[in-house]
């Protein structure tokens, strides 16, 4: 691989990097992507590696055909890749899903028993994938958050007391999607283990920026289940993966049942295959795992702990330019103390969030995201939005949709894009009135340029 592992910014590992894109005066500009929480760039290497393989694409597993003999290895293989990329043990087994939000429906699916109705401790940070497929199997209840959206220990350990043994899964997000905090998940795995717990860790945003380790020494501090996506990892080509113990896997039914998923099969007797093959039903995404290996390679020769240092260096840095900016409101304690991953949210004042993020493209070529950001129970509490006006909102889709706007790095961004940014919301921030003019009655799109 020719990518220069050496950069400082490591923007040559990405493809696409420097493409232009159009704005609104009919110019061009290096699109600039801050909205790496959402799904990030390839690598280069991911497509490389995806070229090179294509020629050798084949069905996986009996094939007895060189092809599919060598697919067949390097799709079991990739698992083991993913193992030792998050420090899981061989006790582990690696389901490979679509992604993210599929899995957590899946362990949902898995765990459920309807004869026994299990209580899930979820969080009031959670995004909608770790909440939504509990709902109709489980009890759940909330552990909350205090009034920087900071998740309350004292009330995780009140609701393990609350209902003990009851208790089928305690699930987190190891880092939220809006604020960016970074859950304390080995302190939190040692409080459910005491209560004779599990713990599931959303990883969505936390793999791809920081160093895990599922399997400590100390097995008190194990995260027993694990989810994250390859699309916020640098390959995005529809895979995602959920980890669990194979004690526990091999225990429960397919969700998904066919081609894959059996050993033997009678009109009326079925032996379902061990895990992970009686939980990956139909053909596999071969091609979602070529890349996910690929984009973990490049990730351990740059290391997770230098992505991370870099990408703090980003946040601290436009924390500090953000502060400066007149009518803007951040949302999340900004003191350097917190442990974080690279998301920023905000809102300027007197604007509507959905419109900034629109200017920003139209005006400088700036991808950003606005809205609830799949976390709306999370936004409710971090704007202090009261429930009569939910009420009505509910009654009334017209009203005015509460959100903010959100930024989050990757290891390739740079302060001088910062710079471009800091200087776009300082501009919107003292021009409102006329950005709101200009752009409530635009029709104009960004194709039409």
């Amino acid at each position: 691989m020719s990518s220069n592992y050496n950069s400082p910014s490591y923007r040559d590992l990405i493809l696409g990097v420097n493409t232009k894109v159009p704005i609104i005066t009919g110019k061009s500009v290096v699109a600039i992507n801050f909205d790496n929480a959402a799904t990030t760039p390839p690598f280069k290497s991911v497509i490389e590696d995806i070229v090179d393989f294509s020629p050798w694409y084949s069905s996986i597993h009996r094939g007895e055909g060189y092809k599919s003999q060598l697919s067949t290895k390097l799709y079991e293989d990739s698992r083991n890749f993913v193992r030792r990329f998050v420090n899981a043990d061989l006790d582990n087994t690696v389901i490979y899903v679509k992604n993210s939000t599929e899995a957590f429906n899946k362990l949902s699916n898995l765990l459920y028993d309807p004869h026994e109705k299990g209580v899930i401790l979820t969080t009031d940070m959670e995004h909608h994938s770790n909440d939504l497929p509990w709902r109709d199997k489980f009890i759940i209840d909330y552990i909350s958050v205090d009034v920087d959206g900071k998740l309350s220990l004292d009330d995780l350990e009140f609701k393990l007391n609350k209902y003990n043994k009851y208790i089928k899964l305690v699930t987190i997000t190891g880092a939220s999607n809006i604020t960016g905090y970074k859950n304390p998940i080995y302190d939190i795995a040692k409080l459910v283990h005491k209560f004779g717990s599990k713990l599931l860790v959303d990883g969505a945003q936390l793999v791809p920026h920081a160093p895990l380790i599922m399997s400590n020494k100390n097995r008190e501090y194990n995260i027993d289940f694990l989810i994250f996506s390859a699309h916020k990892m640098y390959a995005p080509f529809g895979i995602g993966v959920l980890i669990g113990p194979k004690s526990i896997l091999d225990k429960c039914l397919p969700d998904l049942v066919g081609g894959g998923t059996v050993d033997i099969v009678t009109h009326d007797f079925i032996k379902w295959n061990e895990s992970p093959e009686r939980h990956e039903a139909g053909s596999p995404n071969v091609i979602g795992s070529i890349a996910l290996v690929a984009a973990i390679k490049v990730l351990s020769k740059i290391g997770m702990n230098n992505v991370e240092s870099i990408e703090k260096k980003l946040t601290m840095y436009a924390i500090s330019k953000l502060r400066n900016i007149p009518n803007l409101e951040i949302y999340c304690d900004t003191s350097k103390r917190v442990d974080r991953v690279s998301i920023i949210p905000f809102n300027i004042n007197g604007i509507d969030h959905a419109l900034v993020a629109k200017i920003l493209s139209y005006e400088w070529g700036i991808s950003v995201r606005s809205g609830c950001f799949c976390a709306q129970p999370y936004i409710v509490k971090l704007l202090n939005i009261s429930s009569e006006f939910l009420t009505e909102r509910i009654k009334n889709p017209h009203l005015y949709h509460p959100g903010m706007v959100r930024i989050s790095f990757g290891l390739y961004n740079t302060c001088s894009e910062i710079d471009i940014l800091v200087t776009a919301l300082k501009t919107i921030s003292l021009r409102r009135d006329y950005y709101i003019v200009k752009y409530n009655n635009m029709k104009k799109t960004l194709f039409d340029v």
